[in-house]
């Protein structure tokens, strides 16, 4: 009579069967290539199953550094923008400063030329009013200013000290309505008084009558009368001539050489009859040593 259930190897002679079939397989693929081929096949079946299974640790993985790349590029990118700024600012430092270079070399170089004794001076402030041209500067009475002391840039006369104080000083510009300078025609040596208009580019000769021989484009320069201006600085060139027949005096206007609404940096000016304090350290003297 067959037995209603047959009844196979125990679960422990499998086991060693198997364990024994693997050693045989090892030492085989140790010692020789003849399993090679089926170990291939069966990595082919066997790589979609570990794909699969390495598929969420690999998303998480990437999803991960992706956020940190993010994340750091941001913060890559916001101090870049920060360095472009400062670098910017300082750029922009380099140019002003190169700029104050060139205008203090021009005022050094008018100077030397010029011969006179001379102070560098920085506008701290300006007061256009319509009848009141006036500047301060940050050298004083300490530095051996004086009031009456000429003043210039290094186009031409700026004007003169109009009050000198411990610390600072307030010049008084040949623009201002009050003030009047003693000029003459560069070409001719015509002499007369240039006033002031109230307006930066602009100065009245009211003294010369209709037939002096001035034309638009005569240079003006400190004629040196009154002793107050060195003689030959620049002052103006004339930009109109109008006569007027029934009047004794034509209507002559000049415009300043002097950048009156530019300049940062002023020369005040000593005579050659002047006496500079020698405590004074920092006056440029004729041969341009300090």
């Amino acid at each position: 009579m067959k037995l209603l259930f047959a009844t196979g190897p125990s679960i422990n002679t499998r086991f060693l069967i198997v364990l024994l079939l693997s050693i045989a397989l090892i030492v085989a693929e140790q010692n020789s290539n003849t399993l090679k081929p089926l170990r291939d096949l069966l990595s082919v079946f066997v790589y979609p199953v570990q794909y699969v299974v390495d598929l969420p640790k690999s998303l998480f993985k990437n999803t991960i550094e992706s956020f940190k790349g993010y994340e750091e590029l941001l913060s890559e990118n916001k101090n870049l923008k920060r360095q472009q700024l400062i670098y910017s600012a300082k750029l922009l430092k380099f140019a002003d400063l190169e700029k104050e270079n060139i205008r203090l070399r021009s005022l050094l170089d008018s100077s030397f030329k010029l011969g006179e004794q001379v102070l560098v001076a920085e506008l701290l402030s300006v007061n256009l009013a319509p009848y009141e041209h006036v500047v301060v500067v940050n050298k004083g009475s300490r530095f051996g200013v004086s009031k009456g002391q000429a003043v210039l840039d290094e186009n031409g006369i700026v004007g003169q000290v109009a009050r000198a104080l411990p610390l600072s000083s307030e010049i008084i510009l040949i623009t201002d309505p009050n003030h009047a300078i003693p000029v003459q025609v560069n070409r001719n040596g015509l002499h007369t008084i240039a006033i002031g208009s109230g307006q930066l580019n602009k100065l009245n000769l009211p003294f010369l009558p209709n037939n002096a021989d001035i034309v638009p484009g005569d240079l003006l320069v400190t004629s040196g009368l009154g002793g107050v201006f060195p003689q030959g600085y620049p002052v103006a060139v004339v930009s109109s001539f109008v006569e007027q027949p029934d009047k004794p005096f034509a209507i002559i206007q000049a415009e300043p050489t002097a950048a009156l609404n530019t300049s940062r940096e002023l020369l005040i000016v000593w005579n050659n009859d002047q006496v500079i304090p020698l405590s004074n350290p920092v006056v440029v003297e004729k041969n341009g040593t300090d």
